[in-house]
């Protein structure tokens, strides 16, 4: 299982992986959401089996044994009211597992203005929303107290905005745009590279400073199944090698962890694109020491 990431890693001269989205949550919570991925296959036309289905000390294991010196846990509220409860969870997660990233999530609530500023004065280090999952707007009104926060803090925000791999009335690229125009130095790290508007949001990535996107499943076989990364793009990409950051959605993956990082290197996109990409644009957005 490791040695192929190990070789991906130690080849480019690196001292190990930095993904920026790797999932953990309440096992009340993770277990719902795999079951929802069990029962996906309809609509997304082709199952998806779930690769690295164990407890939360094992996949801690997993990951430490492949390398990966830094990771999130990326909550997301899919509720009102169920924000409290995961970043209470994820608080004792980020104690407990050094190499984690503290993170954290938000729902547009009336309580978020005060929730957010709170955890970002203790030192959150990341927050996840998924407007696809939690079914709201990311102008949302009640979401201005908390887009200010995080634009002064530089805080940075993984957002699962893209209509991949189901749309609905939240995803696509507007919403994010109309959100950068009112907060243009907002930290976002856009999920999936956008998928399937990676058009669109590489745009956003290329006109706000501090926009930035993940490779998150995207250039494996499973997710580009339905179409490939458009070949067209990947100058642009090339040109953004400081904003584009590594993520694989471990542990909700149908596929073995390396094949996110043999995506990559398919790219031809050079050792110093992908040495960026896995390792220092990570530290540079957050730093690459240990919590402990």
């Amino acid at each position: 299982m490791t040695a192929g990431v190990e070789d991906f890693w130690r080849g480019l001269g690196l001292p190990g992986l930095f993904d920026v989205h790797v999932h953990f949550l309440p096992e009340n919570i993770q277990a719902k959401v795999w079951a929802q991925f069990d029962q996906a296959g309809p609509k997304i036309g082709r199952d998806w089996p779930i690769r690295y289905r164990g407890s939360h000390a094992e996949r801690v294991e997993q990951l430490r044994a492949m390398g990966v010196r830094r990771f999130s846990a990326l909550p997301y509220a899919h509720r009102p009211g169920i924000a409290g409860y995961l970043n209470d969870w994820a608080r004792g997660f980020a104690h407990d597992v050094p190499e984690s990233l503290w993170s954290a999530t938000f729902y547009p609530e009336p309580e978020a203005a005060t929730y957010v500023p709170e955890l970002v004065a203790a030192g959150v280090e990341v927050f996840k929303i998924h407007v696809q999952v939690g079914e709201f707007h990311l102008d949302d009104p009640l979401l201005d107290p908390v887009w200010g926060t995080l634009e002064d803090a530089g805080t940075p925000i993984v957002i699962h905005a893209g209509s991949g791999p189901v749309g609905n009335a939240f995803t696509g690229p507007d919403p994010l745009r109309r959100v950068l125009e009112r907060f243009p130095r907002l930290t976002a790290v856009v999920a999936h590279m956008g998928a399937p508007e990676y058009a669109e949001f590489l745009d956003l990535a290329e006109t706000y400073a501090r926009t930035h996107l993940d490779t998150t499943m995207v250039f494996t076989d499973f997710f580009d199944a339905d179409g490939g990364y458009p070949a067209e793009l990947l100058p642009r990409i090339a040109d953004l090698q400081e904003k584009v950051l590594l993520g694989s959605d471990f542990p909700t993956i149908p596929y073995p962890y390396v094949e996110q990082l043999e995506g990559l290197a398919r790219l031809g996109l050079g050792d110093d694109w992908l040495r960026a990409v896995c390792w220092g644009n990570g530290v540079r957005l957050f730093g690459a020491s240990r919590r402990g």
